[in-house]
């Protein structure tokens, strides 16, 4: 991954709400599984599956995808 692309990255989690950034670095990041992070987040299953998939969304919008696949290569 590129640095300019690492900073888009590091930017849009930041602008993300807190339950969507926190989900999303739980699950994609620390690789906990839906029932772990739903445990530590006091919630639902149902919500950190909602919250990732909302956050994910966001950031593709933010970053866009395009930006995100020439990173990978």
């Amino acid at each position: 991954m590129n640095s300019d692309l690492s900073m888009d990255l590091r930017r849009a989690l930041a602008a993300l709400p807190v339950r969507q950034r926190a989900t999303l670095v739980l699950r994609h990041w620390e690789d906990l599984p839906v029932h772990e992070v739903a445990r530590l987040l006091r919630c639902t299953e149902g919500t950190v599956k909602s919250q990732s998939a909302k956050a994910l969304t966001a950031l593709r919008t933010m970053i866009g995808t395009d930006q995100l696949l020439e990173g990978y290569q």
